[in-house]
């Protein structure tokens, strides 16, 4: 740090929950942070915004310990502090959610609550640790139950509790509702409103303006590594929190929609029976876990029965966990590139036209990274999604199967991909289209089926009758199955 010792009092009344002063961070050839300060009031939910790799995470990751700054300082209740690891900030009480969950599926909740604590463990102990979490903010789970069981948004919830558990007074969300329903964004709000107003602070990183408009008090907007505003919600609208993002105002218009070519069907299942033509977007909506074995059919990658007509030899496949299944996170973009169509070509590799192949997507899909030799770990989320995408879209494949592909993206990352989405399909490519967000698919697709109740249904791209669907109230005359 480049201020006065760690442990300094600095003179003054009413200190913020946070405050951090002139933070700067390089990788390499790569500015992620430039003189960044940021300021967290007391008793207040402080949304952090930015397009994907503008520096929010890295600027909390800092906050929590899990990177050193280059210069800048951090303060805690007017406290300088040295920030070490993580270790240091739980020490000040800072707790952080992580895009990416950290549980260990085999153990229970109440063993993964105790992960990161002190001495012995002891269930009755951290039992009532959770049930004080729940009195605090109205965050429950059953402590025996194993994680493997729970649903994302359980899982997220026990993030959360986590944290909390561990006495943290300053919670820091790092894209917290990007697996969550409607329902379970509006319960996490409600629990958050009730933390706060015991004194508490959050930092909440979202791409989703909506939630922050709606939400947050104070608002911090990050550009390439650059502070562009820190204001009260109050005085932000939508149109300025855009324009602040990306320096501009955001084109919303939409390509034309061409009607599919229904005599190409590109892939065909009859359990359930869905049809996909070229040309198309087909939209997918479905519970959580429900989509998943119907689009690795389509795929030509699941488990089981095949599909009728299989997936062509040309098939991109996206999966909504991309660390896991798209990508080898410690190889480099280039090696990452390579594992395009794993398992069906054969011979010695060409890198030359692999290079060549990984600079392209680096350009034309906007991935900013250090390099090709950069590794997939080192990107953020959105180039990360970025990349894969234009990976698999890079031998313009005749199907092209995506799960949830805007996850976790900013409002400009998010069209991008749109406007890829309708390009491919414009071009001829039949894409099936998972989205948990029920306006994206009405926005972006031709057809959509639902699956819901063990039934899977067609519909318009309506959002009402799609919501409708899910949750078993029949709407369409002619069920598919």
């Amino acid at each position: 740090m480049t201020e006065a010792a760690a442990g300094q009092k600095i003179a003054g009344t009413r200190h913020p929950s946070l405050e951090m002063r002139g933070i700067t961070k390089q990788f390499g050839a790569v500015v992620a942070l430039s003189d960044v300060s940021l300021s967290v009031q007391p008793g207040s939910i402080h949304a952090l915004l930015g397009e994907n790799g503008a520096g929010k995470t890295t600027l909390m990751r800092i906050a929590f310990g899990m990177i050193a700054a280059d210069a800048g300082s951090i303060l805690r209740d007017g406290t300088l502090l040295t920030m070490r690891s993580p270790a240091d900030a739980i020490a000040a009480r800072i707790g952080m959610v992580h895009q990416q969950f950290s549980l260990i599926p085999a153990m229970t909740v109440a063993e993964n609550v105790a992960l990161g604590g002190k001495g012995l463990y002891r269930f009755d102990d951290i039992a009532d640790r959770m049930r004080a979490v729940a009195t605090m903010t109205g965050l429950s789970l059953n402590p025996r139950a194993k994680v493997a069981s729970l649903t994302s948004a359980e899982r997220q919830k026990l993030e959360i509790i986590r944290t909390l558990a561990h006495d943290a007074t300053l919670l820091i969300l790092d894209e917290p509702t990007t697996v969550l329903t409607e329902r379970d964004t509006g319960e996490l709000f409600e629990q958050l409103h009730v933390f706060v107003k015991t004194g508490r602070s959050v930092v909440l990183i979202t791409h989703k303006l909506q939630n922050a408009l709606s939400h947050a008090d104070e608002v911090t907007v990050l550009r390439r590594g650059k502070l562009i505003l820190n204001a009260p919600m109050s005085s932000a609208t939508r149109e300025s929190l855009t324009t602040a993002m990306l320096g501009t105002v955001l084109n919303d218009t939409p390509l034309a929609r061409p009607a599919a070519n229904r005599l190409h069907v590109v892939a065909r299942v009859t359990a359930p029976a869905v049809e996909v033509f070229a040309g198309e977007i087909l939209g997918v909506a479905a519970l959580e876990g429900a989509a998943g074995p119907l689009l690795r059919l389509l795929a030509g990658r699941g488990q089981g029965p095949t599909a009728d007509i299989p997936a062509p030899e040309r098939t991109g496949f996206v999966p909504e966990n991309r660390q896991d299944e798209a990508m080898i996170p410690d190889f480099s973009l280039a090696e990452n590139i390579a594992l395009r169509n794993a398992g069906q070509r054969r011979g010695l590799i060409d890198w030359k036209k692999v290079n060549e192949d990984a600079s392209e997507v680096i350009r034309q899909f906007d991935v900013r990274a250090a390099g090709l030799e950069a590794t997939a770990r080192s990107l953020s989320g959105g180039n990360q999604q970025r990349f894969v995408l234009g990976r698999e879209l890079g031998d313009n494949p005749s199907l092209l199967v995506l799960e949830n592909p805007t996850q976790g993206l900013d409002v400009n990352a998010a069209a991008a991909v749109h406007e890829r989405m309708r390009a491919a399909r414009n071009a001829g490519t039949a894409i099936v289209f998972y989205s948990s967000d029920l306006d994206e698919l009405a926005e972006l697709c031709d057809r959509v089926v639902v699956i819901g109740g063990g039934r899977v249904f067609s519909s318009s791209p309506d959002a009402g009758e799609i919501g409708q669907l899910l949750l078993g109230i029949e709407t369409a005359e002619h069920p598919i199955a």
